[in-house]
């Protein structure tokens, strides 16, 4: 068995954010390194001056260096057919994992951390941070915080286990392979099977009945944490197991949408009833004595009817933030800055001067009127354009009155254009009042240019 050491250093601290700077990786049978692969490369964005300072790398070092999609043929060649270890390893594996996906790569080896390993080698250390584990094992690191350096440390490190509790590799191995966790009557085979995509899921018993639905963006790592731990209930449902089902998605918030559709088709046994909070917040609407458009965030106490509804304070005063930014609106207009002049906005030049008459009522109110399109989903009838399940197509989701009614894929090209035809084109579903709720949580985070009105 072969073990690739992995290291890489990267531009931030998030795999669908950040970008990889440097990957070293040594590969070793446990007594000596059989094999090596370095390089810089250049992750296609800025380098913060915090990591500058951490790793020593610049943008002058890679600006020349290759890209990932450029080694990634060779860098999957080198790690195939061996285990992927590294100090902190769902850093590294997260990173590298990401890069391979967004070049249409699927990369699932299976992986080993020398955090867990050392802890229980090495019981007892004050802390098991790369640095100060080498320290108190004698291991000498050179170029600390560069891919090379902490990989040649990592393989010492590795090898140090190995050779003292070489059954610790290997139950760690059995254990990471899914083989500890799985249900009894869950076949490895399954669980292999499941994707690591966004969708619903269904758990089976003996009879087929559906006793669990679930939504999740990676349906493999949400089945595998429904039975970590030995809670009665988990211990229960996995006994009560026998298969799972899925329907991909795309889009998170379909996968809510239809999570709530098929609990209330189904009434699984393990699903705990659905619970909403009422609404007690809104966005109210007037017209000022000069013409221009208003909105205000307050109570909602039945005197007034609000255009838009919030579950909290903090829920709708992000929304108006959002939403004065996105359409470039008059914050002391909206309701956010109190002020018996100018808004502080305009003083900076960020306010077209709607406050203090600078700016036309025609023009401004056009812009206020742009967001009470936005604003759709209550009323009447709307499309949200959201991704679909493959980077060739585009998910729609209809609402009648904020309730889904149904969705439906299409191409990019076909979508939102001027199509008469596209309602009967959408599976329709039953309508649920409860996903208004879910509307609302996800309509803030959507671009006006998303929203159509039917």
């Amino acid at each position: 068995m072969e073990f690739a050491i992995v290291d890489i250093e990267t531009t931030g601290g998030n795999p669908n954010m950040g970008g990889i700077t440097e990957i070293a990786v040594i590969v070793t049978d446990g007594n000596s390194i059989l094999d090596r692969f370095q390089t810089l490369i250049n992750p296609e964005r800025h380098i913060p001056d915090f990591i500058i300072g951490l790793t020593g790398i610049n943008q002058n070092m890679v600006q020349d260096a290759p890209t990932f999609i450029e080694i990634a043929e060779e860098l999957y060649d080198f790690l195939k057919n061996r285990v992927f270890v590294a100090h902190n390893v769902n850093f590294d594996y997260s990173f590298i994992k990401e890069a391979f996906k967004a070049h249409g790569i699927d990369f699932n080896p299976p992986k080993l951390c020398t955090v867990r390993l050392s802890r229980k080698a090495f019981p007892g250390f004050g802390s098991y941070g790369l640095g100060r584990l080498c320290e108190q094992l004698s291991i000498s690191i050179e170029n600390r915080h560069r891919a090379f350096g902490d990989a040649q440390a990592t393989a010492i490190l590795f090898e140090k286990i190995y050779n003292q509790s070489p059954d610790l590799i290997f139950q760690n191995l059995k254990k990471n392979n899914g083989e500890a966790f799985l249900p009894p009557n869950i076949s490895k085979e399954t669980y292999a099977q499941l994707p690591e995509e966004t969708g619903i899921y269904y758990f089976h018993n003996d009879k087929g009945q559906v006793i669990y639905v679930g939504k999740a963006n990676n349906i493999k790592a949400r089945f595998k944490s429904h039975f970590s731990g030995n809670s009665k209930e988990k211990l229960q449902l996995k006994s009560e197991i026998y298969d799972v089902s899925w329907e991909l998605t795309g889009s998170e918030f379909l996968a809510y949408l239809l999570e709530v559709s098929e609990i209330k088709k189904f009434w699984p046994k393990y699903n705990k009833a659905l619970k909403f909070k009422s609404s007690s917040w809104g966005l109210f609407q007037y017209e000022d004595s000069n013409g221009f458009i208003r909105f205000q965030v307050g109570k909602n106490t039945g005197n007034l009817k609000s255009i838009y509804e919030f579950d909290s304070h903090s829920e709708g005063w992000k929304f108006i933030l959002d939403k004065t930014e996105e359409f470039n609106l008059c914050p002391k207009l909206t309701g956010i800055q109190k002020t018996t002049g100018a808004c502080y906005d305009h003083q900076i030049e960020k306010c077209s001067g709607a406050c203090c008459n600078k700016e036309t009522v025609e023009g401004y109110n056009l812009k206020a009127q742009k967001l009470l399109n936005s604003l759709g989903g209550q009323h009447g009838s709307i499309i949200i354009k959201e991704k679909g399940k493959n980077t060739g197509e585009s998910c729609a989701l209809y609402f009648e009155n904020g309730v889904f009614r149904g969705y439906g894929f299409f191409d990019h090209d076909d979508f939102f254009q001027e199509n008469t035809d596209i309602i009967n084109m959408i599976t329709m579903v039953k309508p649920l009042p409860e996903t208004k709720y879910i509307l609302r949580s996800f309509v803030g985070k959507i671009h006006h240019r998303n929203i159509m009105i039917v």
